[in-house]
């Protein structure tokens, strides 16, 4: 008789079992990317989402199947908060909006330079927000207008966005390390930078393009500057986020340039103080082949091979040299984290200095020292476009 109870229950337990709580994909509204900015009133804050817009779906948008059928579109709404306005948008939606596909968030700059603090506090409460997402400053624009702009190679924009970054070609950030930076003594977080630009001359929406444009430096979670292209390379140099690359050189007295392959970089630091004064010094490691020698040089030659090292490391130096000094005389924010490094090597002089870490930061002494190896000439041995004659042995 037991038997049969024990049966009984178990055939219960699998009839009133099943996912009672799930939620069909067809209920669900996948974002891909969000924005922030400030409306036209200077208020905080106008959230915008990017929606991908799942096949089955587009029988209605392409106008009787003539033209081009859309595959994404942007929903916006003002809120008090990111939470406020986040339920605003959803009720524009009839279907459940699903962030954990995001990939990107997008910070216009006038919001960035009014302050992002108090939209950041929901990413790290929301077990629905994924830190690994990537962060970034939209300069010279609003974020929606990203979200809105579409990309010739990617049928969502922001898939492009995300593979652009996954490329390292310019600063990745992610929430992850935005939020691991901010929390840590001695150093003020930056973010990678996107811009909309015109590629055709025209002024119509479906000639824009957007590309990575340097970093922005982030102080009291305000934006206080920005750094281009090549200071940002040469950031990245100074931060140990170089990994790989190409460097570029003059060699002296206008005999031409040549272009290395780093296929390995490595950077250490160290600071010392003595009284009164603080120095840093930076080491950095190198290692790759020349892609290209634009002199007349035989670099198959030791010696000559000598000068081409020399002039990409002075080329390397000089590229964090400038990087630093405009972090320490026009900005003023310690973004590579040399208060860091005194922290960690000197926690009790760090103590007194923490406070005064301001005036302090600009008088810094720094050290820069670069090694570079390279493993092979690969086709940039000879110039083959010069004679015999007319190459340097």
């Amino acid at each position: 008789m037991r038997a049969y109870l024990c049966i009984g229950l178990l055939c219960s337990v699998w009839m009133i079992s099943g996912c009672w709580d799930r939620t069909e994909i067809n209920d669900l509204a996948f974002i891909s990317g969000t924005s922030f900015d400030l409306t036209d009133t200077g208020e905080c804050c106008l959230l915008s989402v990017q929606i991908a817009i799942p096949s089955s779906s587009q029988g209605g948008l392409g106008g009787g199947g003539s033209g081009q059928q859309e595959k994404f579109f942007v929903l916006s709404a003002v809120g008090k908060n990111t939470s406020d306005a986040f339920q605003k948008i959803q009720m524009k939606s009839s279907r459940r909006l699903f962030t954990s596909h995001r990939s990107v968030i997008f910070i216009g700059e006038s919001f960035g330079r009014h302050g992002i603090n108090e939209v950041l506090d929901v990413f790290t409460h929301d077990p629905r927000q994924r830190l690994r997402t990537y962060i970034m400053v939209v300069k010279g624009g609003e974020g929606r207008e990203i979200l809105q702009t579409k990309y010739p190679f990617e049928q969502l924009p922001i898939e492009a966005v995300k593979e652009m970054e996954g490329l390292g070609t310019e600063l990745a950030v992610t929430l992850r390390d935005f939020f691991i930076t901010a929390a840590s003594e001695g150093i003020s977080p930056v973010m990678g930078v996107i811009e909309a630009k015109d590629y055709s001359g025209g002024n119509q929406e479906k000639n824009k393009i957007f590309k990575l444009a340097g970093s922005a430096l982030f102080k009291d979670f305000k934006i206080i500057g920005f750094l281009d292209s090549k200071q940002t390379n040469g950031f990245a140099w100074a931060t140990n986020r170089k990994k790989s690359g190409e460097i570029d050189a003059s060699l002296p007295n206008g005999n031409g340039n040549v272009g290395m392959q780093l296929n390995h970089a490595k950077r250490t630091i160290t600071s010392r103080i003595i009284g009164d004064k603080i120095q840093v010094k930076i080491q950095l490691q190198g290692e790759g082949s020349l892609l290209e020698n634009n002199t007349d040089l035989n670099i198959n030659r030791p010696n000559n091979l000598k000068l081409v090292k020399q002039a990409l490391e002075k080329s390397v130096e000089t590229e964090v040299r400038e990087v630093v000094a405009d972090l320490q005389k026009r900005y003023k924010v310690d973004a590579i984290g040399f208060g860091q490094e005194i922290f960690r090597d000197h926690p009790k002089q760090w103590k007194a200095l923490k406070e005064q870490w301001d005036l302090k930061y600009p008088q810094v002494d720094l050290a820069i020292g670069v090694k570079l190896n390279i493993s092979g000439s690969g086709m940039s041995g000879t110039p083959l476009q010069l004679k015999e004659k007319e190459i340097k042995k």
